[in-house]
């Protein structure tokens, strides 16, 4: 049976339960993500990091699709789609968990270990859900389809920073590096103990929600799906469908454009925090920088809402992935020339540096990435969807490297300023880091003008 055939099943089922146990579970799967944004610079305060040390929050976390994603696929050949999905709850549940004796020892190695393990969750959960969206209606209308759960990612992303900050953070002025610097050293341990406990008890409720959430979806009426129906694949081993696989140039070009897509995604949610603390908003609680990720997650919903919106009516994806691609080259170079002296004035937001604000748009930019990528990566896959899924999932190793690289470059920059008597205000790394995304935006443009056409290597 054909995706296109299999879809059409589906539609005659009910997909609207499908729809909206996938919304569901990309709600948590953004949840879980984005509090990593609001966790790098707690812990570089709570464990005592340098900048680029932090950002190994986001490497333990996202090294783990690319280590995880072919495993995940061999698991859910064995176990199904069904239950791969809810294997991938109960994964990211242990990990939730494994915060507590991580908070209870300040040991950044064992809250780097908890965010692998649900950095593992989320790739087995990736993997099982995301052929559902491909194949649950017509091909030219996946981004749209994707986009509605883009949506619920990029809203879990909007409300993370700001219940983490309400209920962790949110006497963060109480534990500044100023005051920090000025304790001896017994009051000093003790005052980050403190503040590295107040993570225990909200992963460990998420960990027993999720749970719950495993268990309602093995119970579920979720269908479970074969695109391979006809044994052409399911009897090759997994090593000759990778090799098999990777004859599909729109499959390969598209891990090339995801994984630096997903690199942009992720340092315009992440980087934003300790850029904003760097430039000093702070606001008047003393922790408005740990809820600038919101920013970024507000400009990706409104893309998404777009993309529901526009395709594919009045826009076909791959026009939305060249639009994308054009406004994430300008809104960098935009980013990298403009004065950090320039403000804002933004409702109950005095004084916010314009460059931030440009940092936050980049989620617009990102937005319909995602949706375009995949449905023309996987598009006349065939049998292959499921491992060529696994393959795409290995691209969000794009959001463990090049945070490294932006913290290496950040704190590089600042220090040679430091030593040169330049202040952190004018041009600081934090702002000329985000170069690195360049080749990220012009990769985007040539899978959208030209990358996604190719259906063999020979030129």
């Amino acid at each position: 049976m054909s995706n296109i055939e299999n879809a059409v099943r589906l539609e005659r089922g009910n997909p609207v339960i499908p729809m909206v146990i996938l919304t569901l579970l990309f709600f948590i799967l953004g949840f879980v993500t984005w509090l990593n944004g609001p966790l790098i610079p707690f812990f570089e305060l709570a464990c005592e990091l340098s900048s680029s040390q932090a950002y190994f929050v986001t490497f333990a976390f996202y090294i783990a699709y690319f280590v995880m994603a072919i495993p995940s696929s061999w698991i859910i050949e064995k176990v199904g789609y069904k239950n791969g999905i809810s294997l991938g709850l109960l994964i990211i549940a242990a990990g939730a968990f494994m915060f507590y004796p991580a908070a209870s020892s300040r040991t950044f190695l064992l809250f780097l270990i908890a965010l692998f393990v649900m950095g593992t969750g989320l790739a087995v959960l990736q993997t099982a859900s995301n052929p559902y969206v491909v194949v649950i209606g017509p091909r030219e209308s996946a981004a749209a389809r994707i986009s509605v759960l883009g949506i619920a990612n990029k809203l879990a992303g909007f409300v993370a920073p700001i219940v983490l900050t309400a209920l962790v953070l949110s006497n963060m002025q109480d534990f500044t590096a100023d005051k920090i610097a000025l304790l001896d050293e017994a009051s000093k341990t003790a005052a980050l103990n403190s503040l590295a406990l107040q993570l225990q008890r909200p992963y460990l409720y998420m960990g027993l929600i999720i749970m719950v959430l495993a268990l309602l979806v093995k119970f579920s009426p979720l269908p479970e799906i074969d695109l391979d129906e006809d044994g052409n694949v399911t009897n090759l081993s997994i090593f000759q469908q990778i090799k098999n696989a990777f004859k599909y140039p729109q499959l390969v070009l598209g891990v090339v454009t995801l994984m630096l897509y997903i690199s942009a995604e992720v340092l315009a949610g992440d980087s934003i925090g300790g850029f904003g603390k760097q430039l000093g908003v702070y606001g008047d609680e003393g922790n408005f920088y740990l809820k600038l990720t919101s920013f970024t997650m507000s400009f990706m919903v409104v893309g998404y809402v777009l993309g529901i919106t526009l395709i594919p009516k009045y826009l076909s994806q791959v026009t939305a992935l060249k639009a994308s691609g054009f406004l994430g080259l300008i809104l960098v170079l935009a980013i990298v020339l403009i004065s950090p002296k320039l403000m804002i004035q933004l409702p109950g937001i005095p004084n916010l540096p314009i460059v931030i604000l440009l940092v936050a748009l980049l989620g617009l930019a990102n937005a319909l990435c995602w949706p375009a990528i995949w449905p023309m990566a996987l598009q006349d896959l065939g049998g292959y969807t499921k491992i060529a899924s696994a393959i795409l999932i290995m691209g969000i190793i794009g959001g463990a490297v090049f945070p490294l690289f932006y913290g290496m470059i950040v704190e590089y920059v600042n220090t040679s300023n430091i030593e040169n008597g330049v202040a952190l205000t004018s041009k600081s790394g934090n702002q000329i880091a985000y170069l690195i995304l360049l080749p990220s935006y012009l990769m985007i443009l040539f899978y959208a003008i030209k990358g996604h056409k190719y259906r063999s290597w020979k030129i």
